[in-house]
C-alpha cells in the first residue's frame, strides 16, 4: 500500500493506525472463514420453553431484585429510515404521472408495495401532517389525477423541500397515531422501559446510540415528550447518547483488494456495522442491559405483554447467574469434590449449552478447574427467540468451534457458504429467529464490570459489496453485535411470542395491528 501524508492525516483523524489499517486489508485478502453450522437450535436443541408457571416465578424474582440492580435499556438508533422508503424512492424515480395512469404503472413494475401504501394512506401516522403541507403548497390538489396526488404526496413527505422523513432517524419518525398525539419510535420505547426498567426510586435509564447529526432531535424530541410521558408512567426518565467511534471505521477496498480511493484521491472508510456499538455497550456501567432495535416498537396496548417478556428473560438472566457466581465462589473457596463436579458439569451442559471437550474427565484436576472457571466467568446474555417466519436476519445455530467442539451462537445469512449445499440446508432448516431482545448481565461474579472486548470473535466478521460513484467496492464489517461481538459470551435462547417481535423494516409495516391504535373498516 502506497501511503501518502494525507493518508496518514485521515488515519490518525479516525483514531486508526496504519498498522490497523493494514491489517483490515490483509483481511480483505485472505478472507474471513465461514461458519461451520452442524445443526439448527430447536426447542429440543438449544432453545428453552417456559410453562406459564415457571414464567411467573422468573417474573417474581426478578421484581424481587429490581431495587438492588443498576438497570439500563441499549436502543442501537442510528441507522436512517433511507432503506424504509425504499419502494417509495423507486417510485418517485421511476413513475411518471404525465405518461400513465398509476394503475397501469403499478401493474407493469408489479409495484405492491406501493398499491399497499395508497389503499392504507389515510392508516399512516404521518398522513394528517403530510397532507396538510401538500394543501397548502397544491391549493387545486383535490383536482389532480391519483397518480399526481400520490406523486406529489410521497414527494412532500420524503424530499428536502417537504418533510424531509427520507433522512430522518428511525427513531424520530412518526410511528404511532393516537387520539390526542403522534408518537415517535423514541417515544415508544420510553413508555416500554417504564413498565420493566424503572428502579425503587422511579428512575429508568435508557442509551441511544445515534448519529452525531441527529443529537439535537433526539434531544428536542425528548424536551418535547418529557413532561407528558413522565406524568403518564410516574417515571423520571434519564436518557443518555452516545456515537458510533470513528476508531471502528473499516477502510474498504477495490475487487483486487486495493485501498478504494474517492475522486479527490483520499481512502475511503466506512462504519463498521452494529457490530461496532460493542464499543459503546462496553462503555456502560450497569447490572442488567435490554438490549432492542429502535424500530422494534408497539403501540402502547401491547406493551404490557413485551414488557411481562422482558421481565421473563431478566429473571432467567438473574436465576442462572445466581448460579454461576455461588459455582465460582465455591471453586475459590475450594476443589470441588466429585459430586459437586458432577453437579456443574450438567449445570454447564443442561442450562448454559456448554459442550464439554469429549476427554475433559481425562484432564488433570488443575486443567478441569481452569476449564469450568474459564467457562462459567464471562458475560451472560439470555435471548428472545420468535418462531421463524421467513424474516431475513440470523438465527440460533450449533456451530463447530475451532477447538472443535460445538458452541451455541446467533448466525447472519452473511457468514455461510452459500455454496455448500448442506450449509444452506441447516440455514433453512432454522425452526426461530432472533429479534435482538436480549437482556444481558456484564458483571463478573465479583461485581466487577467485564471487559466486553476480551469476548469478541474477530473472525466472526464478513465483507461485502458496495458500490461508490459507480465502482464497484468491497466493505468489511466487523463482527455483529448479537453475533460475532458476543461470540464468547455464555448465551442461553428462549422462546417468546412473536407480539413481542414487531420492527418496521418497510414503511408499509406500520399498517400491521401492532402499529396500529384504532380498527378501521
Amino acid at each position: 500500500m502506497n501511503i501518502t501524508d494525507k493518508d496518514i492525516k485521515l488515519i490518525k483523524s479516525k483514531r486508526l493506525t496504519v498498522d490497523k489499517v493494514l491489517l483490515q486489508i490483509e483481511t480483505f485478502k485472505n478472507e474471513i472463514p465461514f461458519v461451520a453450522l452442524r445443526s439448527a437450535a430447536t426447542l429440543d436443541n438449544g432453545i428453552l420453553k417456559f410453562s406459564e408457571h415457571y414464567q411467573s416465578e422468573l417474573i417474581k424474582l426478578y421484581e424481587s431484585r429490581l431495587a438492588n440492580l443498576e438497570t439500563i435499556k441499549f436502543v442501537p438508533a442510528s441507522g436512517a429510515a433511507t432503506r424504509m422508503f425504499k419502494d417509495l424512492f423507486r417510485f418517485l424515480d421511476n413513475y411518471d404521472f404525465e405518461k400513465e395512469s398509476l394503475n397501469s404503472y403499478t401493474n407493469h413494475e408489479k409495484a405492491n408495495a406501493i398499491r399497499l401504501f395508497l389503499i392504507g394512506l389515510e392508516k399512516f401516522p404521518f398522513y394528517g401532517t403530510v397532507m396538510q403541507k401538500v394543501k397548502t403548497a397544491y391549493p387545486k390538489f383535490e383536482s389532480l389525477s391519483e397518480g399526481k396526488q400520490l406523486y406529489i404526496f410521497v414527494e412532500m413527505m420524503l424530499k428536502e423541500k417537504g418533510l424531509n422523513y427520507g433522512d430522518f432517524p428511525k427513531g424520530l419518525l412518526p410511528f404511532h397515531n393516537y387520539t390526542d398525539s403522534i408518537a415517535t419510535s423514541f417515544e415508544e420505547h420510553l413508555y416500554e422501559a417504564a413498565g420493566y426498567n424503572t428502579n425503587d426510586t422511579g428512575d429508568s435509564r435508557l442509551h441511544f446510540t445515534i448519529s452525531k447529526n441527529h443529537l439535537e432531535g433526539f434531544k428536542g424530541e425528548f424536551e418535547r415528550i418529557k413532561k407528558k410521558v413522565e406524568e403518564k408512567t410516574n417515571t423520571n426518565f434519564i436518557i443518555t447518547y452516545s456515537f458510533q467511534k470513528p476508531e471502528t471505521d473499516t477502510i474498504a477496498v477495490t475487487e483486487d483488494n486495493e485501498p478504494f480511493r474517492t475522486e479527490d484521491g483520499s481512502l475511503l472508510f466506512r462504519p463498521g456495522g452494529h457490530g461496532a456499538l460493542i464499543e459503546n455497550l462496553n462503555d456502560l456501567e450497569a447490572d442488567i442491559v435490554y438490549i432492542k432495535n429502535i424500530d422494534n416498537v408497539v403501540v402502547r396496548k401491547y406493551q404490557d405483554e413485551v414488557s411481562g417478556y422482558k421481565k421473563i428473560l431478566a429473571g432467567k438472566l438473574i436465576d442462572i447467574q445466581d448460579e454461576v457466581f455461588r459455582i465460582l465462589n465455591a471453586i475459590d473457596q475450594k476443589s470441588p469434590t466429585e459430586a459437586e463436579l458432577k453437579d456443574i458439569k450438567k449445570f454447564l451442559v443442561q442450562q448454559l449449552n456448554v459442550r464439554l471437550p469429549l476427554d475433559f474427565d481425562k484432564f488433570s484436576d488443575k486443567y478441569k478447574l481452569q476449564f469450568l472457571r474459564e467457562s462459567l466467568n464471562r458475560p451472560i446474555r439470555v435471548c428472545g427467540m420468535v418462531i421463524n417466519e421467513g424474516e431475513p436476519g440470523g438465527g440460533p445455530f450449533w456451530v463447530k468451534h475451532e477447538s472443535g467442539r460445538l458452541v451455541l451462537q446467533i448466525i447472519e445469512a452473511p457468514q455461510i457458504n452459500k455454496k455448500d449445499r448442506r450449509q444452506v440446508d441447516i440455514l433453512a432448516s432454522a425452526t426461530h429467529f432472533n429479534p435482538v431482545d436480549l437482556v444481558c448481565g456484564i458483571r463478573n461474579y465479583k461485581g466487577e464490570k467485564f471487559d466486553l472486548l476480551d469476548f469478541v470473535d474477530p473472525e466472526a466478521g464478513f465483507i461485502t459489496k458496495k458500490t461508490r460513484d459507480g465502482k464497484v467496492l468491497k466493505a468489511l464489517e466487523l463482527p455483529g453485535l448479537w453475533n460475532g461481538a458476543m461470540s464468547n459470551w455464555i448465551s442461553v435462547f428462549v422462546e417468546v411470542p412473536l407480539t413481542t417481535f414487531n420492527p418496521v423494516k418497510t414503511v408499509n409495516d406500520l399498517l400491521k395491528s401492532a402499529h396500529q391504535t384504532k380498527l378501521f373498516s
